[in-house]
């Protein structure tokens, strides 16, 4: 008789297990929002009602095992995370969102669960409620607590931005200025110098009119490509003036005073890159076709990403959805 209580009790600290490797099943105080090196493993700090509504933005810090949610550019969440463990890392870069499963099972692992999916690659990478032991432990994906993969799986949308970097910091906040922003710097209206070439871009009409806004601005090829909700509906020629070195995101956000703000992140790991903060100078110095630059600038609205890099995007619309940039598959697929 004590051998089958010794059994159940086995058992029954199995079945138990998973869940408490999945995390905490309650936010933390809102206090640790500001503080998320405290969190222990599986804890996490959801606050929705910092932004009502909006575009999310999640951003994760592989160095730090953290990630942190952005609505309209205002933090509504931080959670810790497991990443790709060694030989299985998690690639750094910007992702957009390919699709979005609640009940998936993997193809490749013996049918295991992973819930609340939302798929950056074609090849296996995806956010997910899983195991967090409190250092990096997976095949490639991001381990979230599976009730914090629930409330972000609720907030997101297809097509929308993850950011995933090595060594990020703390994001940096500049007043929104340059040719993409509502406004200038000084506030007032943002000065555009035209390229001579009006007719060199394109634009779909029929495409998304709503949906997580994405730029890609490429260096090398001097094009910009615009994306809704992960679909190609824009590209034209763009030029950036002087020094246009790096690798480099700007997401737009609502300042603490109600103005537009960018959040710069830089992302280590492309072209030997290092720890670079970005140069919010490049989205001042950008120039595009005048027709062009008016419809773009009239969908700038927080929550808006715009990536700089000297990867390729091709000289034409591939009508694919695809990752922006990432270590493995770079921009030069789009």
């Amino acid at each position: 008789m004590r051998i089958h209580r010794s059994v159940f009790a086995i058992v029954a600290l199995s079945l138990a297990m998973p869940l408490v490797a999945q995390g905490s099943k309650v936010s933390e105080a809102i206090e640790l929002a500001t503080a998320p090196e405290k969190l222990k493993p599986g804890q996490w700090v959801w606050d929705p009602g910092a932004a009502s509504g909006g575009h999310v933005t999640v951003l994760v810090d592989l160095t730090s095992q953290l990630a942190f949610i952005y609505r309209n550019g205002i933090n509504i969440g931080v959670s810790t995370i497991s990443s790709g463990k060694p030989g299985h890392e998690t690639p750094t870069g910007v992702f957009t969102i390919l699709q979005k499963d609640a009940n998936h099972h993997s193809s490749t692992y013996n049918n295991a669960p992973m819930y609340f999916q939302e798929r950056l690659t074609w090849d296996g990478v995806a956010l997910h409620a899983g195991g967090l032991p409190g250092y990096p432990e997976s095949h490639g994906c991001v381990h979230l607590p599976y009730a914090f993969a629930k409330a972000l799986f609720a907030v997101t949308d297809m097509g929308g931005t993850v950011v995933v970097t090595g060594r990020a910091g703390t994001p940096i906040h500049a007043r929104a200025g340059g040719v993409l922003a509502p406004i200038a710097e000084g506030g007032g209206a943002a000065l555009h110098q035209p390229l001579p070439d009006d007719k060199n871009w394109q634009w779909r009409d029929d495409g998304p009119q709503t949906g997580p806004l994405s730029i890609v601005v490429s260096t090398s090829d001097e094009r910009i490509v615009v994306m809704r909700n992960g679909e190609e509906i824009a590209r034209s020629r763009a030029v950036i003036e002087g020094d246009r070195d790096g690798t480099h995101v700007a997401i737009l956000e609502k300042g603490e005073d109600g103005k537009p703000h960018w959040m710069l992140v830089g992302v280590p790991g492309h072209e030997g890159e290092g720890h670079h903060a970005v140069d919010a100078t490049m989205l001042e110095r950008l120039r595009m076709p005048k027709e062009f630059h008016r419809r773009l600038h009239s969908l700038m609205e927080p929550g808006a990403t715009v990536l700089v890099t000297s990867a390729s995007v091709g000289a034409h619309n591939s009508g694919k959805q695809l990752s922006l940039l990432s270590a493995i598959e770079t921009a030069d697929a789009l």
